[in-house]
């Protein structure tokens, strides 16, 4: 049996920040995160120059093991949005060091960016780019407007993983990779 959450106390309020909005962003670059593509379809009857749209994205994170649950957030004025928002099912693609070129494509290009991305096709259709790290298909299983984006909550129905890659990374404004650190960690624990 699960412990009751506890709930703060009806008085207590989030004060109003001390900051300016390049002081958070800047604070903020401090955390490192992985770089991801996340992919979906296009519009039925759509005029995009492909039947998928994809967008490089670097909030991505676990929520839960059982279920299997991520998560993502995406911009409210995105222009992709709707079809996020609307869509049964995603992939999200963790990128390897070596696909800066993809992050970049997925992040600014006009046009077609899957014309000089080689995927495959997932069981629900929706591309998964060859060579990244990891990927996971997920069914859209909730949204949440919060701020200035929406937090996506997916179930995860199928996942899979490359062996003995590095990762690409987000930091500083910079991209980079990582190796591990001399030592014996291996992990973070659970928080149970």
């Amino acid at each position: 049996m699960r412990p009751a959450r506890p709930t703060p106390p009806a008085h207590v309020r989030a004060q109003a920040p001390d900051f300016d909005s390049a002081h958070f962003r800047r604070s903020l670059g401090c955390f490192a995160t992985g770089v991801t593509v996340v992919t979906t379809h296009a519009a039925p009857g759509s005029t995009e120059s492909s039947p998928f749209v994809g967008i490089t994205a670097s909030s991505f994170n676990s929520v839960s093991l059982a279920p299997p649950l991520v998560l993502w957030s995406l911009d409210l004025q995105a222009n992709c949005l709707p079809l996020f928002h609307g869509g049964s099912h995603y992939v999200i693609n963790v990128l390897a060091e070596h696909q800066l070129d993809i992050c970049e494509r997925f992040a600014y290009a006009e046009g077609d960016r899957f014309a000089a991305t080689p995927y495959r096709l997932s069981a629900s259709g929706v591309p998964i780019i060859e060579g990244a790290l990891a990927w996971f298909e997920c069914h859209n299983r909730s949204r949440y407007e919060e701020g200035d984006h929406v937090i996506f909550v997916g179930e995860v129905e199928r996942c899979g993983w490359s062996e003995g890659g590095a990762p690409l990374i987000y930091q500083g404004g910079r991209f980079g990779t990582m190796g591990p650190l001399p030592g014996k960690g291996t992990g973070l624990g659970q928080d149970r």
